[in-house]
């Protein structure tokens, strides 16, 4: 049995069965000599009452004297009470951040959390997560890899701290599942970027131009007519996309014009819904088999993905940068230019916290201007009326 040197190992020869040599220096260092002429370094040990081997790495890549530092590291975790093997599988095995992104919407997400929001987990696991840190184990990554992460998609703020929101509450879950420490988030501390909300409204022209495109599209066959529904509701009514793609007839109170929303953003809730609205109810077809009132392609299904309509149907009306919830917008800013306090809009718009509303103050601004501007003209006009009928009377007197 002799130390395992460079010249050791390159001179035993090939048999027609594998073979093991140990080295005399170090009990349970060893060298695997295969049938292929391949030859890789390894440890045996007991653990218990069992033998197991582990391979350090193949002679060319290990050299004898790097294959011995490992196996001396190896062999005293295992004088205190550890296994190598077991711990090397373990690592191989651990998931990664896209296993555990397929565990959270599976196990979590498709339980606790609402339909949309399970479309957004998936959306930004698929589109930033998994393509930048998906191949990444979960209990290896740093605070650090996180940073990067964020950092990169700087130029998309919106985007990145959303990714960040759904990073975090993985990790919370895998603290929960025992996949990391607890209290190893490693998203705590990390800033998100400042948001600047979107404010874009359609003008009465823009609205005009899109009516005109709805109807065009009606006629002409060349967009479903669920589609075309489904945006003259999300106009009529200011609800949210999902509230509309979701609607069902059982929802629909026609005697009383009211949407009774079950389940919403912000919980169960009524939505009060104008004469405009309950026409365009009133002309859909009822389907006996399908209990929603926006249908979709299948038997029994509503429409699921309203937007590749809706950009053919903008860029027709040459609105190209307006988004389906600057609908929702344009239904508050018209009711603030109606003369409609912020306590009313937010009932319309279901909003639950005052400062959600907030957001259109600046707009009721601009009828109270427009007040400011008219009595300030009439009291201006009459100022100068008498001061001409002064500057008349003394130049008559003179």
């Amino acid at each position: 049995m002799p130390k395992l040197t460079k010249r050791v190992v390159e001179a035993t020869e090939i048999r027609d069965k594998d073979y093991i040599i140990f080295d005399s220096d170090i009990p349970g260092f060893g060298l695997r000599v295969l049938r292929s002429g391949k030859r890789s370094y390894m440890i045996q040990y007991r653990v218990g009452h069992k033998t197991r081997r582990m391979s350090l790495g193949l002679h060319g890549i290990l050299t004898p004297e790097k294959a011995r530092t490992q196996a001396i590291n190896a062999l005293a975790s295992v004088k205190n009470g550890e296994d190598p093997a077991s711990a090397r599988d373990a690592a191989r095995n651990a998931p990664t951040m896209e296993d555990l992104g397929r565990r959270v919407i599976q196990d979590h997400a498709a339980h606790h959390c609402k339909p949309r929001t399970v479309v957004g987990y998936r959306y930004y696991l698929k589109a930033y997560i998994n393509p930048r840190i998906g191949t990444l184990k979960v209990r290896d990554i740093l605070r650090s890899d996180i940073a990067k992460f964020h950092h990169d998609l700087r130029d998309t703020p919106i985007q990145a701290n959303r990714c960040m929101q759904l990073l975090s509450k993985m990790f919370n879950l895998a603290e929960l599942w025992g996949l990391r420490p607890d209290g190893t988030n490693p998203c705590r501390h990390i800033q998100k970027y400042p948001e600047k909300k979107r404010e874009r409204y359609l003008s009465k022209e823009e609205l005009a131009g899109l009516g005109e495109v709805l109807r065009q599209c009606e006629q002409e066959g060349i967009e479903s007519q669920s589609a075309i529904n489904a945006l003259r509701l999300l106009i009529f009514t200011g609800c949210r996309l999902s509230e509309i793609m979701t609607l069902k007839w059982d929802h629909v109170d026609f005697e009383d014009g009211a949407l009774h929303l079950p389940d919403s953003k912000t919980g169960a809730k009524t939505v009060h819904i104008g004469a405009p609205a309950i026409e365009v109810l009133s002309k859909i077809e009822r389907l006996d088999d399908n209990p929603w009132v926006i249908t979709g392609r299948n038997p029994g299904a509503h429409l699921n993905d309203l937007q590749p309509p809706w950009q053919r149907i903008r860029k027709r009306a040459g609105i190209e940068d307006v988004r389906i919830h600057d609908l929702r917008h344009t239904f508050a800013s018209t009711a603030v230019a109606a003369g409609q306090g912020l306590p009313m809009i937010g009932k319309l718009l279901g909003h639950t916290q005052v400062q959600t509303t907030a957001r259109y103050a600046h707009l009721a601004a601009d009828p109270i201007k427009a007040a400011a501007n008219t009595v300030s003209s009439d009291i201006a006009a009459s100022m100068d009326e008498r001061t001409s009928e002064i500057i008349t009377l003394r130049s008559i007197v003179g």
